[in-house]
């Protein structure tokens, strides 16, 4: 599994401002509905309620909000940068800045596993964030994403 057979360019967005966690999950909801064709209610009513269950940011400004949906058929992932971090719950009280979301089939299984684990080695890469962190162009965003030195789970 690759970076990129689950995000695609439309994905990818940078936002200027985020008021609040639960708005920067309806934008990412957002986006995903509109790049995937889902339903951006849906969607965020399915993030908001994992992160019922504990939050999502790992630390260093990451969060990697994930959740299983009906109807879907395999793992989508939607990426966001935003302007200003902001509080989002996480391990390391750090504000949050970069956020890849993770959607998959409700009964995915080892790859909704594999691809959590791959984005979180992924964004683990001190060097890859800094350059997301350093550019605001979607296509390059994607690029740096997909093209990132593979790091594939087990």
């Amino acid at each position: 599994m690759e970076l990129s057979t689950i995000l695609c360019v439309e994905a990818v967005k940078t936002l200027s401002t985020a008021t609040s966690k639960k708005r920067l999950l309806q934008e990412v909801s957002d986006i995903a509905g509109s790049a995937y064709g889902l339903k951006s209610g849906e969607v965020c009513n399915a993030l908001q309620d994992r992160e019922t269950l504990g939050p999502t940011g790992v630390g260093q400004g990451i969060a990697l909000p994930h959740a299983r949906l009906p109807g879907l058929e395999r793992v989508h992932g939607a990426f966001v940068r935003i302007d200003k971090a902001l509080d989002f719950d996480s391990v390391d009280r750090q504000p949050v800045d970069l956020v890849f979301a993770l959607l998959a089939p409700l009964d995915a299984g080892v790859d909704h596993l594999k691809a959590l684990a791959m984005v979180s080695r992924t964004m683990r890469d001190g060097g890859l964030c800094a350059k997301l962190r350093a550019n605001s162009d979607p296509t390059t965003l994607h690029t740096l994403l997909t093209e990132a030195p593979s790091m594939r789970a087990a």
